[in-house]
């Protein structure tokens, strides 16, 4: 995470397993029921993946492309 696409990587990767975990019925009781600290940040992320669920699986290929071939 020291460098910007690091960073663009964590924050992909935390919002895709975050929408993932709360598809999951006790886990979303357990972890996501939370809305501040550190699990409501788990809770954003995971709202955010749901909805923007195409804008973020199109971002998540252009990622795994540019870290595969580019970089």
């Amino acid at each position: 995470v020291y460098s910007v696409d690091g960073l663009l990587v964590f924050g992909l990767l935390l919002v895709c397993t975050c929408a993932y975990l709360r598809k999951v019925p006790r886990l979303r009781t357990w972890l996501l029921s939370e809305r501040r600290g550190v699990w409501g940040v788990c809770h954003k992320a995971a709202v955010i993946g749901t909805r923007l669920h195409v804008a973020v699986s199109v971002s998540c290929l252009l990622m795994a492309f540019y870290v595969l071939v580019v970089k």
